[in-house]
């Protein structure tokens, strides 16, 4: 049973996430945290962060760690199939038909309403590590690593990895 809800875990959002990687990451929290159970919001965001830190595709690879924490490597396989399976499918299936509509004005309006939907969502979900970056870490810690972030990405344009393995090191030098 546990190898079906890994699947179901990781392929529904694969479905409803329009928009890739970064719009099934509340999808995916969903499933896991509030769905079946497996972790807690906390233990959801240090995953997400570590999985950030790693190249590739998030959903990949947060689908792998979760699936073999849940049920080995076996788990893992699933969680990894079950992600990239929706995509498979209908890269297959309706490739023709994207061919046919692809400057249809519907097709073009349609991905016009979606967007916000998927930003909306991840200004949910980043309200949501905030508030629990807050609870266990503190005010102060939240602060300096938002602050920082802030300047060393918009400001001085260091890249996102070394922001996010700068922030990694932080944690684990002064929060841990």
């Amino acid at each position: 049973m546990i190898y079906w809800q890994v699947f179901l875990a990781f392929f529904i959002p694969g479905i409803i996430g329009y928009g890739g990687g970064p719009a099934t990451i509340p999808l995916i929290e969903n499933e896991v945290v509030d769905r079946y159970g497996w972790m807690s919001t906390a233990d959801y965001s240090q995953t997400l962060a570590l999985a950030n830190a790693l190249p590739g595709p998030i959903a990949t690879k947060l689908a792998g760690v979760i699936g073999y924490q849940q049920a080995g490597v076996l788990g893992a396989a699933i969680g990894l199939f079950a992600t990239v399976a929706p995509s498979l499918i209908l890269m297959i299936g309706l490739l023709s038909l994207l061919a046919k509509f692809k400057d249809s004005p519907r097709v073009k309006r349609m991905t016009a309403y979606i967007r916000p939907t998927i930003a909306v969502l991840l200004a949910g979900m980043a309200i949501s590590f905030f508030h629990t970056s807050y609870e266990s870490a503190g005010w102060i810690h939240t602060i300096i690593l938002a602050v920082a972030s802030y300047f060393l990405m918009e400001r001085w344009k260091v890249h996102p990895a070394f922001v996010i393995l700068g922030a990694l090191v932080y944690g684990a030098v002064l929060i841990s």
